[in-house]
């Protein structure tokens, strides 16, 4: 539905997007990822109308949208301070997008209906928006950018504001009125956890380029970059050795994890990655293991359904984190325990070390 193409974008000698490229399909929820100053923004902005880039071309259905002004692009966008009327009730809020349309004010009340009880604000019409809680605000912004039914809907961080129990809340509805509305969703976010639990596919930008895209599940499991794996989720990055490749396979040695049969990254200098919640406390009581070693624990974070620990393992130079689910037959280990701590083959990913990028001149 979405293309960009080769897309650079300067702020002065600033370049803040460097060779976008990007297609993002009719229906999806897709988020753009990234620290701030990563570019994402601009981008959002660019498809939206709101920016142009100096260079590369933006594509919708494959004509041309380069030129085109946002009022006249298929697009509406919820913005992070949410920049609703405070002067306003709800009602006229929403129907202020529809006062150059030639609707009857039957009509445009039975719309306004309708997008009040989509967004779970029925009865709340008449309110003042300055009577409004954060959630409540948040929802009269997505109301008003919905009433126009735009084929892409643009989101830039909506949900900063809120509280974490909030944020949650409304990760799910945001979710569910995306399946129920049917039209793109495009968000941006610097919260990992917002990009896996919403999104249909994530591209993650780092300085302006676009350093992975992917499904949620696959940015998670094989990150292809140390940068991309230490950003998405924590990561514990460990240094290796490559014995050789056979097969797509490498035969790796980790520095302190032995040796693994590995997906080869490709890359002439890489490091191995080993996720929390791939290693294990084994039991005092679990047969020895073909992978496995003594550790002790340095530090324990007790989070409810998870415990949080950090531990020196042999033959590692750096403390290791590890992630244990607590059942109720499991105990919570304490600091200072020695530990046996598992692992198996495919607990490790092979990943590049990141290149220094050098930017080009604006021409």
């Amino acid at each position: 539905m979405i293309e960009l193409r080769n897309i650079d974008k300067y702020y002065g000698s600033y370049h803040a997007l460097r060779n976008v490229n990007l297609k993002i399909n009719e229906g999806e929820f897709f988020s753009l990822l990234g620290p701030s100053g990563s570019g994402k923004t601009t981008l959002l902005r660019i498809i939206g109308g709101l920016e142009y880039a100096d260079s590369g071309e933006l594509l919708l259905d494959d004509q041309p949208l380069t030129d085109v002004p946002p009022e006249k692009r298929p697009t509406n966008m919820v913005f992070q301070s949410y920049a609703i009327f405070p002067h306003m009730s709800v009602e006229q809020n929403m129907a202020y997008g529809l006062l150059k349309q030639r609707l009857s004010k039957a009509e445009k009340a039975a719309i306004v209906s309708e997008t009040l009880d989509k967004v779970g604000l029925s009865g709340l019409g008449k309110r003042g928006a300055s009577e409004l809680s954060g959630g409540q605000r948040q929802r009269v912004a997505l109301a008003r950018a919905l009433i126009l039914k735009p084929r892409i809907l643009l989101l830039d961080e909506p949900l900063s504001a809120l509280d974490k129990n909030l944020r949650e809340e409304m990760q799910s509805e945001l979710r569910s009125l995306q399946r129920d509305v049917g039209i793109t969703f495009i968000l941006v976010t610097h919260d990992q956890e917002e990009a896996l639990s919403m999104s249909d596919r994530v591209a993650i930008l780092l300085e302006g380029r676009v350093a992975q895209l992917g499904t949620p599940e696959e940015m998670y499991r094989r990150p292809v970059s140390r940068r991309v794996a230490e950003f998405f989720g924590t990561m514990n990055i460990l240094s290796c050795r490559v014995l050789g490749t056979e097969g797509g396979l490498a035969q790796v040695e980790v520095a302190g994890l032995g040796r693994f049969k590995l997906p080869n990254a490709n890359g002439t200098t890489v490091c191995a990655g080993i996720r929390p919640e791939q290693l294990s406390i084994l039991e005092d009581d679990t047969p020895t293991q073909s992978r496995e070693a003594a550790g002790e624990i340095t530090g324990a974070s007790f989070r409810g359904g998870l415990t949080h620990y950090e531990l020196k393992l042999n033959g590692i130079d750096r403390l290791l984190k590890l992630s244990m689910r607590n059942t109720t037959d499991r105990r919570i280990r304490q600091t200072g325990e020695t530990v046996r701590v598992g692992w198996t083959n495919e607990s490790a990913y092979l990943m590049q070390e990141d290149q220094p990028f050098i930017p080009k001149e604006k021409t």
